[in-house]
């Protein structure tokens, strides 16, 4: 049997080293020597697997002190890596790669404490809830502690459950497959991680039994259709030890029949007779708040045109601020005239075709058109 060179040397790095420097030297010696950027290269892909097994024993404080007493004569009878196909419950590899390198970012580090789920509703509330805020009590399906073993599992709240000595409480066993390997629920916990010789009979061992819940939820003034709220830890729980989930509410404001809503503003179509908009008037408009405004409308007001209401809008989200309102005109023509009106509007029709001063702008469309016909446009 070939004599195994010492770890220290296979990662190059001094006895007294750090476990941060262990770390980077696997990390540039693993890149350095994988058989992806070696391939045909047998002696680097021998190279590779002496760097896994090394990092293996050094990066763990227990392993290291056996080896740095005794040497490889610590790990006898079973080295700390294990053949392709096995199952790994300690780490190790190629995994270890990816997962240190990324792991944090991703929040998928193997020792993270596993949650309850977490929870979706949807609420709907009203225009005038979302402009003032509101307070609704809902209805929650979840899963809450087992009142009978406290959460534990257990028919003997005195018995603890037991680590699964397969995955070591991890949840998950790796199985290696050439270079990579592949997680799995661990087979004799299910991925739990612990094991309960007397399941208490409530929960069967799960520590958690399904319940409605009913939750009180703060909607802020101001917020849109399709806002997501989130209220932590009141989602399902997890089991003893476990931290609750979360529970997102999702919340849908019903349309009014009078305003319209573009963020903080506020849009009010508001129709006017012809009369008023020639001769000018005041309408009185509400506001959201449920008050009420006046509003000039001069003489000559065309459809389209906006008067704006300072600070009568929505509420602006998280602020005492409000935004604006703005009154939408349009000129409404009218419908089934009586006798007299028709006379009267005949009359000014007549009038005004000798007035082109009093309507401008068909004035100048149709001398455009008669250009047009003309052949001067």
């Amino acid at each position: 049997m070939a004599t195994k060179i010492d770890y220290y040397a296979v990662l190059e790095i001094s006895r007294d080293a750090s476990g941060d420097e262990i770390k980077r030297a696997y990390r540039k010696l693993a890149m350095q020597y994988h058989p992806d950027r070696n391939q045909g290269d047998a002696e680097a892909e021998n190279k590779f697997k002496e760097i896994n097994e090394a990092y293996d024993v050094l990066k763990d404080d227990q392993k290291r002190a056996a080896y740095d007493r005794f040497g490889h004569a610590a790990f006898e009878g079973g080295g700390p890596g294990h053949g392709p196909g096995g199952f790994d419950f300690g780490g190790g590899g190629l995994g270890d790669i990816f997962e240190q390198m990324f792991g944090d970012m991703m929040g998928n580090r193997r020792d993270s404490r596993r949650s309850g789920a977490d929870l979706q509703v949807q609420v709907t509330i009203t225009f005038a809830e979302a402009f003032t805020g509101a307070k609704k009590k809902i209805t929650v399906p979840t899963r809450v502690i087992c009142e009978s073993c406290d959460g534990s599992g257990s028919a003997d709240k005195d018995q603890q459950p037991e680590t699964c000595p397969s995955c070591h409480g991890a949840g998950k066993v790796r199985a290696q497959q050439g270079f990579f390997f592949v997680e799995r629920p661990c087979p004799t916990c299910h991925g739990s991680g612990r094991l309960i010789r007397n399941p208490c009979k409530e929960c069967h061992g799960s520590g958690t039994v399904e319940k409605n819940r009913s939750i009180e939820v703060a909607i802020p003034a101001g917020v849109e259709d399709g806002t997501r709220i989130r209220i932590s830890g009141a989602g399902e729980a997890g089991g003893k030890g476990v931290p609750a989930g979360d529970l997102y509410v999702h919340v849908a404001v019903e349309s009014h029949p009078i305003f319209q809503r573009d963020g903080a503003n506020i849009y009010c179509r508001v129709p006017v007779r012809m009369g008023q908009a020639a001769l000018g008037t005041e309408i009185e408009v509400p506001v959201v708040d449920g008050s009420r405004t006046k509003v000039k409308i001069p003489a000559g007001t065309q459809t389209g045109e906006q008067f704006r209401l300072r600070g009568k809008g929505f509420s602006v989200l998280r602020s005492s601020a409000r935004g604006d309102m703005y009154i939408q005109v349009v000129v409404e023509t009218p419908r089934h005239l009586s006798k007299r009106q028709r006379e009267l509007l005949e009359e000014f029709e007549d009038d005004a075709a000798g007035h082109a001063k009093g309507s401008p702008e068909s004035t100048g469309f149709f001398s455009k058109v008669k250009d047009f016909f003309e052949g001067k446009l």
